[in-house]
């Protein structure tokens, strides 16, 4: 695995983004992966995916016989629309099943099991080593920690409450944004339990954006990995 994953990470340049709900991960990576011409991998929208090919089945993420055999095909769905506009399942567009309440309130099952962080990481991985273009823009939990700790460029994106409050209440044409905010808090409570995304590790740049727009937000990624890629040639 060690071999696999430092292939990943040295063909091609991956820029791996973290950060809370609301910082700004999903608009940055798109931007930055069309500024530069890299694909985009949302790793979570594809545990979402998984989920809702396990709650369409009715898998049992503890029944790990039925979660192995739903994984074995997971890869060929991955590799079918790795890089389109829409995610398809056997013919079926799931690009915003996958997005309802049902399936957000069930990804954590799944995600949370040990053996579905390992092969969708592994299935990560090897999108990195095999895609077609010059470099990947990978957003996600853990990204900067676990899936891809050696990546050219490691972000932890963060934002105080009330700035994701007022952009989740733009995006969503609400002006509830103090219910928002409460709302967002006790997300970070719930993630910061799984992982640690306040602290940046070491080696991860953290990138406040509360007063940042999305274009100075671009930007400064860009030159991160300008400056990643004349480092390298240097060295």
């Amino acid at each position: 695995m060690a071999d696999q994953q430092m292939s990943a990470e040295t063909l091609r340049p991956v820029v791996a983004i973290d950060g809370p709900a609301g910082s700004g991960k999903s608009s940055t990576a798109r931007a930055v992966a069309a500024r530069l011409g890299f694909a985009h991998l949302d790793t979570g929208a594809w545990y979402r995916v998984l989920t809702w090919i396990g709650l369409r089945d009715g898998v049992d993420p503890a029944d790990a016989q039925v979660l192995n055999s739903a994984l074995a095909h997971f890869d060929q769905v991955v590799a079918s629309s790795f890089g389109a506009d829409r995610i398809t399942v056997g013919g079926v567009d799931v690009t915003e099943a996958i997005r309802t309440p049902e399936v957000s309130q069930s990804v954590s099952r799944y995600s949370s099991v040990p053996a579905v962080r390992d092969h969708l990481n592994h299935a990560f991985r090897h999108l990195a080593a095999t895609t077609s273009a010059p470099g990947l823009v990978v957003e996600g939990r853990d990204i900067t920690t676990v899936t891809f700790p050696d990546a050219a460029v490691r972000i932890l994106l963060t934002a105080s409450v009330d700035a994701r409050a007022r952009r989740r209440a733009a995006q969503l044409g609400s002006d509830d944004v103090a219910g928002i905010a409460q709302r967002i808090s006790e997300r970070d409570a719930r993630d910061l339990t799984v992982v640690d995304f306040a602290n940046a590790a070491d080696g991860v740049t953290l990138l406040d954006t509360s007063d940042l727009t999305l274009d100075e937000v671009t930007e400064t990624v860009a030159d991160l990995v300008a400056a990643s890629t004349t480092k390298e040639h240097h060295e």
